[in-house]
């Protein structure tokens, strides 16, 4: 793809034609959405998009890979950009959004987890039928970094995150387990700095936390041409 906007606008597309294809077979659809330049854009083109209106949104869940553990209203945090790029446009009920804890809200990072664990138990353990992700110049996914405590194989579907090395240094996210329940995978980037680490991580390095996050059914690279050059 030519750039960044293409990809957003491109991933978009896809994941409002899957979700209506998921919901012709199922009850309920449940999507992990990410931050970022591409990420956010993403879910602005899907709220622009005329296909949007086709969707039963009642039987949609939504769900955060990782989030920035700030007060609430924090422009870092994730959910307040989501809400404004798609959330607020869309006809979601308020029970199928589920965002992971602020610092207003819970006194720790791990009290935040604890209670999206919680949260993911409540509606059935769900298999994520799309998961995005976006992917850091340095090989990240969700708050699992490379070389970090953060990035582990294992542990509960949520877990707190200190001293990330991207600020803010305290998060909450998903798991490697937990991203790898899902039925497809997607990971988006785009920009000339992420050329090595896309290269690395679709070639298998798993040093990379980019390289690990596979979906059960589709494990889908959507990058634009910049961010392919390495490959």
């Amino acid at each position: 793809m030519p750039d960044r906007d293409a990809v957003a606008r491109t991933t978009a597309a896809r994941l409002l034609v899957t979700i209506q294809d998921a919901l012709a077979a199922q009850d309920v659809v449940n999507v992990v959405v990410t931050g970022g330049t591409v990420g956010i854009g993403t879910l602005a083109e899907v709220a622009a998009s005329p296909l949007a209106g086709d969707v039963d949104w009642t039987s949609v869940h939504v769900w955060w890979g990782d989030e920035r553990f700030v007060p609430a209203g924090d422009p870092d945090r994730n959910e307040g950009q989501a809400q404004s790029a798609m959330l607020a446009a869309l006809p979601l009920p308020e029970e199928n959004i589920h965002r992971m804890g602020a610092s207003s809200e819970h006194d720790t990072a791990e009290a935040a987890a604890e209670a999206y664990r919680a949260a993911i138990t409540a509606a059935g353990d769900p298999a994520w039928d799309v998961l995005m992700l976006g992917l850091g110049p340095d090989g990240h996914v969700a708050s699992l970094f490379p070389g970090h405590p953060s990035y582990t194989d294992g542990g509960p579907a949520a877990y707190a995150v200190h001293n990330s090395p991207k600020p803010p240094p305290t998060r909450v996210t998903l798991s490697l387990d937990s991203i790898r329940r899902a039925r497809r995978v997607w990971v988006i980037a785009a920009g000339a700095e992420k050329a090595a680490s896309v290269a690395s991580c679709v070639h298998g390095d798993e040093t990379f936390p980019g390289a690990a996050a596979r979906g059960t059914d589709e494990t889908l690279w959507i990058i634009d041409a910049a961010a392919a050059t390495a490959i």
